[in-house]
């Protein structure tokens, strides 16, 4: 059957978009706290790919409204688009914790679990960039997202558990707590969108 009133595949050049948005900003984040060096600067372009996310989110949002016919369900395309925004969200929450709280020094932990992050953001890059026509190989990609949140998972209960174990001052205990928290909410958020993506390919 042909169809007359075709369906807008421009969703997936902009979540594609968003892909590239968020390695970049998780790759900031990585040299962050990997350096430690110049914070207000390194913030400063964490935020501009945050408004940049921000634009590819509303240009969704637009699309959808003047879409007849999208390429997969409505609701999982608000869905996705907002756990990627949220993924973004979460990086530059975690950049300005640093910030605001004058943490001296980022943790063992902290670093790795940035660097899950940032695992996930290249994983979940990959998916979107095959989504639209490779959607039979995305499964290991997918399952590596959520390993990647098992492992921040346990990294991230282990290192809250021996701060209130340890003789940190109080104020140290509730910075890092915070960050730690921040962390896993925005590794939380990078394993939704794996699993709205799943979600889309059961349908097909």
């Amino acid at each position: 059957m042909v169809r007359l009133i075709p369906k807008d595949e421009k969703f997936y050049e902009l979540f594609i978009k968003d892909g590239e948005i968020i390695v970049e900003a998780a790759r900031k984040l990585e040299a962050l706290v990997t350096d430690y060096d110049r914070l207000d600067e390194r913030l400063a372009e964490i935020q501009v790919l945050e408004k940049q996310g921000d634009g590819v989110d509303e240009e969704i949002a637009a699309r959808l409204e003047r879409s007849f016919i999208t390429p997969f369900d409505r609701e999982d395309i608000h869905e996705l688009t907002t756990h990627l925004d949220d993924i973004l969200d979460g990086i530059q929450a975690t950049a300005e914790t640093f910030l605001i709280y004058a943490v001296e020094q980022p943790t063992d932990e902290c670093k790795q679990m940035v660097g899950i992050l940032s695992g996930q953001a290249r994983q979940l890059l990959e998916v979107l960039t095959k989504l639209e026509k490779d959607k039979k190989n995305l499964g290991g990609h997918l399952a590596t997202i959520h390993d990647l949140e098992h492992q921040a998972d346990g990294l991230s209960r282990a290192a809250i558990g021996r701060l209130f174990k340890g003789d940190l001052d109080t104020l140290e205990v509730i910075k890092l707590r915070d960050l730690y928290l921040a962390l896993e909410e925005t590794i939380d958020a990078a394993e939704d969108a794996a699993e709205v993506i799943e979600r889309i390919l059961a349908k097909v």
